[in-house]
């Protein structure tokens, strides 16, 4: 076969660009710098309500009722830290703080520990009735909270919990385990089983292998667990306005209880709603460092 035979069979080159598919090229137009931009703005404009709160909690009261927080870019001179001397003036207020703090901690480290234990049994661990009980813990997903705030209410009064902050600390740890141990469980089912049989062959028991093996494979799933439970908590008003009183109410029922008797003290509520909107802002980041570092420490064998 001559040169010029074999130039006429051989297909022409096609361009690198031509072989792409359709999906390459749209990533690639996606993660442009244009897009990015687009993306920041959204943020931003996302994180206006924020901000305007954060200027309204630094302005007097006859600030915020002449003008919108927006003209303190004007007049600077505004802003002051008065209100926030005010809020931790009112005992009310920082006392539901600690409140708060009181319920949700306690709350979220039982649903991790228990939903932990809970979840590696049922991945892991041979006993009468396993998959049956796992069909009822999902079973409980579909039960909506309030179907069983009365007869819990009624329950807690019988046993003298009623009005307290152990109560609501019992009643979300309840609420919030079948949702930990369904998540938990899926995660830990994924671990391999060699590294599993490897660790007991090594002498390694039930509580050693699921400390030094299955917690440290499952950091994600538990940082992500923690920081859900956490928020949903400190942001939740439906439970404590049922099962507290006024000794023991969060700040979600502390600012709407200050809105309802002085209606326009807004110079305890926009710091107070910021306080309370903040921590909870802060313990997410907090736990995304420690997030991203379960998946990379997952993810490297």
């Amino acid at each position: 076969m001559t040169t010029e035979a074999v130039t006429k069979t051989t297909p022409p080159a096609v361009p690198a660009g031509a072989r792409r598919s359709l999906g390459a090229r749209l990533a690639e137009v996606v993660s442009g710098g244009l897009v990015r931009v687009f993306l920041i703005v959204v943020g931003l404009f996302w994180l206006v309500p924020t901000i305007g709160l954060l200027l309204s909690s630094l302005r007097s009261p006859q600030d915020m009722a002449a003008n919108g927080w927006w003209t303190v870019f004007t007049k600077p001179s505004q802003l002051t830290f008065d209100s926030y001397s005010k809020l931790l003036e009112n005992g009310d207020i920082t006392h539901s703080l600690l409140n708060t703090a009181l319920i949700t901690v306690p709350a979220t480290v039982l649903v991790v520990v228990v939903g932990s234990l809970a979840g590696y049994a049922f991945a892991w661990m041979e006993f009468p009735g396993r998959d049956w009980w796992f069909l009822a813990v999902v079973g409980l997903l579909v039960v909506p909270v309030q179907v069983a705030l009365i007869p819990i209410a009624e329950l807690f009064g019988k046993l003298g919990l009623f009005g307290s902050i152990l109560g609501v600390v019992l009643f979300h740890t309840g609420y919030g385990l079948p949702f930990a141990v369904f998540l938990l469980r899926n995660f830990f089912a994924e671990i391999p089983r060699e590294l599993l049989e490897a660790a007991r062959l090594d002498g390694a028991g039930e509580l050693r292998l699921f400390t030094r093996v299955v917690m440290p494979l499952g950091g994600p799933a538990i940082a992500s667990l923690g920081i859900f439970q956490f928020l949903w908590v400190w942001n939740d008003m439906l439970v404590a306005l049922v099962f507290t009183k006024s000794g023991t109410q969060p700040i979600t029922v502390a600012l709407q209880t200050q809105v309802r008797q002085f209606g326009n003290n807004v110079d305890v509520l926009a710091p107070g709603a910021f306080i309370s909107m903040v921590i909870p802002l802060a313990v997410f980041f907090a736990f995304q460092r420690q997030f991203v570092s379960g998946v990379m420490a997952g993810a490297v064998k």
